[in-house]
């Protein structure tokens, strides 16, 4: 199609040529005249011819170059398909996992230069599935030179499969990969929060977002997973403060992040701040594990939270977690015998192993070293799946008590557990 139009673009010239030259011989009006002394001619002619003249000139060695160019160009096409062709043959072999297939041919489309960049990469892949460490250092070498953001990728990528994010960081951070592609984005968050700095490898969730470097359900994971990690790399209570008002209101009611908070809070003594945390997230959206978490705080409170899972029990009345909660607090106000009433609820309700561990912890405490034993046995056995022994002791009526739920209104209107 081009030699045709260039064919095409090249006759019009011609004829405007003609046309012109004809033009300007039946003309008697004065255009100007241009004497040329070279080499011991003298050439005199008018403006109009002498313009024409020089188009033509042009026209002539353009079409000469052409020409003569011709031969190269089509070698330089026909190397170029080459490359291509080597490039997908190398891609298919990678992908079905031909390795030592898939390096050869790559290695010989890694010459070309429009091509070079993603065969060399794609080398560097072939050759650490192969094992061949050498191979893909010569690859990463050259890469270096020729494509040092891409080089940047794929080292700090090799770098965090291998475990050692900082050397990830390293490269990412380097000033002349920037500024870096999405993909690169992605990288560095991940290695911030390999390195114990997932509060600033959450800044980045905005930069990521707008990129769109992740899916939305992957964004949305790793936006809850540094989320998470950040509140718990907070050194003093202000920064754990500070973090946890930068997050959004749907995030703050987030079951891991709220976990993480709260036992952030109560590990630097923040203990209003650490229960309501997960008063505020269940009274939004119910969730077994914090409802469990509350009961394991090492916080005071006592009557207070007792009060709180009282009233989840109204709404919750299968709840294990709750169930379970009440119990923990129940003995630790030294009221053993409703915390077993409570633990024997949970566990007709299907609680496993924490309850049994619980039950444990109180029989230990009571003296009963021998029904302690017999729950940890327990414990363990839940914990694997397996089934577990009753304990002595629990008659026929006070295990269908255990099983029943019974329900009848409160003032509110609100049902719970007779007894």
């Amino acid at each position: 199609m081009k030699p045709f139009r260039t064919v095409v673009i090249l006759l019009v010239l011609l004829l405007l040529g003609v046309l012109a030259s004809q033009w300007l011989a039946t003309t008697n009006r004065d255009l100007g005249e241009v004497f040329v002394r070279f080499a011991g001619y003298d050439l005199h002619t008018n403006v109009p011819r002498a313009l024409l003249s020089l188009a033509l000139l042009g026209a002539a060695f353009w079409v000469a170059w052409r020409l003569l160019s011709l031969p190269f160009r089509a070698w330089g096409r026909y190397r170029r398909k080459q490359a291509r062709a080597r490039l997908i043959e190398g891609l298919e072999a990678l992908h079905a996992g031909h390795w030592q297939k898939a390096g050869k041919v790559l290695e010989r489309a890694a010459e070309d230069e429009e091509v070079g960049t993603i065969a060399r990469v794609a080398a560097i892949r072939a050759a650490d599935a192969a094992g061949d460490t050498a191979t893909a250092t010569r690859h990463l070498d050259a890469l270096a030179v020729r494509a040092p953001a891409s080089h940047a990728l794929v080292v700090a990528e090799r770098a965090l499969a291998s475990g050692q994010p900082a050397q990830a960081l390293s490269v990412l951070d380097a000033p002349a990969v920037q500024p870096l592609p999405p993909r690169g984005l992605a990288l560095r968050a991940e290695a911030l929060a390999a390195t114990a700095h997932a509060g600033e490898a959450y800044g980045l969730l905005g930069a990521l977002r707008q990129q769109q470097a992740l899916t939305a359900p992957a964004l949305d994971a790793l936006e809850i997973r540094l989320a998470t990690q950040s509140l718990r790399e907070a050194a003093d209570a202000n920064v754990l403060a500070d973090r946890w008002e930068t997050l959004t209101k749907p995030l703050r009611n987030q079951p891991p992040v709220v976990a993480a908070y709260a036992e952030r809070a109560a590990s630097l003594r923040w203990e209003d701040a650490a229960a309501r945390s997960i008063e505020n997230a269940l009274d939004v959206h119910w969730d077994e594990s914090l409802a469990a978490l509350y009961g394991r705080l090492p916080i005071g409170k006592l009557d207070s939270r007792r009060a709180s899972a009282q009233r989840w029990l109204q709404t919750h009345p299968a709840s294990p977690a709750v169930l379970v909660t009440l119990a923990r607090l129940a003995r630790q106000q030294g009221q053993w015998m409703q915390a077993q009433e409570f633990l024997h609820r949970a566990l007709a309700q299907g609680a496993g192993a924490e309850a049994w561990e619980e039950m444990g912890d109180g029989f230990a405490a009571a003296g009963d070293d021998a029904l302690a034993q017999q729950c940890y046995g327990n414990a363990l056995k839940a914990a694997r799946g397996e089934s577990t022994r009753a304990l002595p002791g629990r008659d026929l009526r006070q295990k269908i008590h255990d099983e029943a739920v019974v329900e009848e209104r409160d003032e509110h209107g609100l049902p719970r557990l007779r007894g």
